[in-house]
């Protein structure tokens, strides 16, 4: 019986090795770009973008979604219901409905955006919180007319009426971008790209 000698079975895990990390770098590369708005109804994970506001809660927002060149341009009036913030939200699915995905690898999101007028935030949705007050972050841009780079770091998103507890990324089922406001106005902001990085 031939015997494969030690340095021999050395040298071979360390291929495997090798190619596992190679692979799964790939893997984390090709996961890291979330939506670059190519596909006319799918993010680039292949899953249905959803749009809803604030007329499920009392609200009357008004919104319009447009998709040009890989560019999403969100448009609208925001009408809040009484007492309440009004929003209108583009929620990018990560996961199939009542799954997830585990971004732990990544530091957080970024997105390429242009703001013509309104205020913006993205949220991170995990399955841990079941109250909708998901940890979320504003998009603050210049509104100049030209598309800026915006990075929001996983340990700058906050909750904003519930108890502070850390993001959990091991088990996140999409983001949504939000165009809010406390009063009746008007938005207009356009996406390019969306990604962890």
């Amino acid at each position: 019986m031939k015997t494969i000698s030690r340095n021999r079975i050395v040298m071979l895990m360390a291929g495997v090795i090798t190619l596992t990390a190679s692979m799964m770098a790939h893997s984390a590369q090709t996961a890291a770009l979330i939506d670059d708005f190519s596909a006319s109804d799918n993010t680039s994970y292949g899953l249905p973008r959803q749009f809803i506001n604030d007329a499920m809660a009392g609200g009357a927002t008004q919104d319009k979604h447009t998709l040009t060149n890989g560019i999403m341009q969100v448009t609208g009036t925001i009408t809040p219901p009484r007492g309440q913030p009004g929003w209108s939200s583009t929620v990018v699915p990560l996961a199939e409905m009542g799954k997830f995905i585990d971004a732990s690898v990544y530091q957080g999101i970024q997105l390429r955006v242009r703001i013509t007028q309104g205020s913006l935030s993205v949220s991170a949705n995990s399955q841990d919180i079941t109250n909708f007050d998901y940890h979320a972050a504003p998009i603050v841009v210049k509104a100049d007319g030209k598309f800026h780079d915006v990075t929001i770091p996983f340990t700058s998103m906050k909750r904003a009426w519930s108890e502070q507890t850390p993001l959990n990324t091991s088990n996140l089922n999409s983001l949504s971008i939000v165009a809010y406001s406390l009063q009746p106005a008007a938005f207009d902001y356009e996406i390019d790209d969306v990604r962890f990085y």
